[in-house]
């Protein structure tokens, strides 16, 4: 089957620039993404005092944009929270955490050392759960594409699986699709949406629209070095201010308030692919370090990269230019750099 779309190729656009040929629907199974899951009667108040938002208000059905972060306030890991409808005996619906795969091993021990006597049991069900992203034209029963907001983050249980709305990418609409076996203690046999067969899209295509959306997803070269607000989770639903406290919270909250924030996200399109962990640098030269790449992916079609980068705010309208070093250490690759296509809750 031919691929449904063909990503238009300049020689080295600005990331607003960039645009995608075709609406889809398309689909990608998303194997970087590990599940953990909640449940217990307890689930939602112990994760209240661990992660950034408030899980206790996440209505059955939704999801949410979490971080989770040291008692410095630096991030650990990132979640996509989503609240499963209660079951039949009127128990309160799992709470299922996607995060990147490479962090979950650590993420789970250390959420399990702070469950103590709270009635909640954290599990790894990465097999259990297929995730899918999904982009283009509507790719579920018309039914459930009426009933799934386009605001990000709402979600829509399906039979045998949920959608969650994600920020848009190139002007395509994106989601994500859980899938469960009716028994779930397995994926699914086929996704939970209205056409099985949808055409595949590749990881890095999917990785390359997800950092065009200006949302990032913490990975493991990244680890303890950012707070929530370095990522822009205020502006995108990923911070609560009103909940009570949970590990790095002083720092946040005083991040937000008292103006101290220095960094902020951006969106980056180089002549080559980048990698997570590389500096980000002001001119040419690799002692002046203003960020970092926090994921990158190639451009489907063309041989430049896309990237969200962290980087001093002081940084952005440099005379000497944006450069990371080349990967062989021989001479600098130049960055094109965007603001990040949303508002900031200061602008707001």
């Amino acid at each position: 089957m031919n691929h449904p779309m063909t990503p238009t190729a300049p020689s080295i656009p600005s990331p607003s620039s960039l645009s995608w040929n075709g609406t889809g629907p398309a689909a990608a199974p998303l194997e970087h993404l590990g599940v953990i899951r909640a449940q217990g009667p307890d689930a939602a108040s112990f994760l209240q005092g661990q992660l950034s938002n408030d899980v206790v208000l996440l209505q059955p059905g939704q999801a949410r944009l979490a971080a989770y972060c040291t008692a410095k306030g630096r991030a650990l890991a990132t979640f996509i929270v989503y609240k499963e409808p209660a079951g039949e005996d009127g128990a309160p619906g799992d709470l299922l955490l996607l995060c990147s795969r490479d962090l979950l091993p650590a993420t789970l021990k250390r959420l399990s050392m702070f469950v103590l006597r709270a009635k909640v049991k954290l599990t790894d069900a990465t097999s259990q759960v297929a995730v899918h992203g999904v982009i283009g034209t509507p790719a579920l029963p018309a039914d459930d594409q009426k009933d799934l907001d386009e605001t990000p983050w709402s979600g829509l249980p399906l039979a045998n699986g949920a959608a969650i709305r994600l920020y848009p990418a190139a002007g395509l609409p994106r989601m994500l699709v859980l899938s469960w076996s009716e028994d779930r203690q397995s994926p699914a046999p086929q996704p939970a949406f209205s056409e099985p067969n949808l055409p595949a899209l590749g990881l890095q295509e999917w990785l390359a629209l997800d950092a065009v959306s200006g949302v990032a997803t913490l990975s493991a070269p990244l680890v303890d070095q950012l707070v929530p607000q370095m990522l822009n989770y205020e502006s995108i639903g990923g911070i609560s201010f009103k909940k009570g406290c949970y590990p790095g919270q002083e720092i946040i909250a005083r991040s937000q308030f008292r103006g101290t924030l220095k960094r902020r996200l951006y969106v980056a399109t180089a002549a080559q692919p980048l990698q997570a962990g590389q500096d980000v640098l002001i001119g040419q030269d690799a002692e002046q370090v203003t960020g970092v790449v926090v994921q990158a992916a190639s451009w489907p079609g063309a041989e430049y990269g896309v990237a969200l980068i962290s980087m001093q705010i002081s940084s952005r309208q440099s005379p000497e230019g944006l450069f990371v070093q080349a990967p062989d250490g021989q001479g600098f690759v130049a960055l094109e750099v965007d603001d990040a296509p949303y508002k900031l809750l200061e602008d707001i």
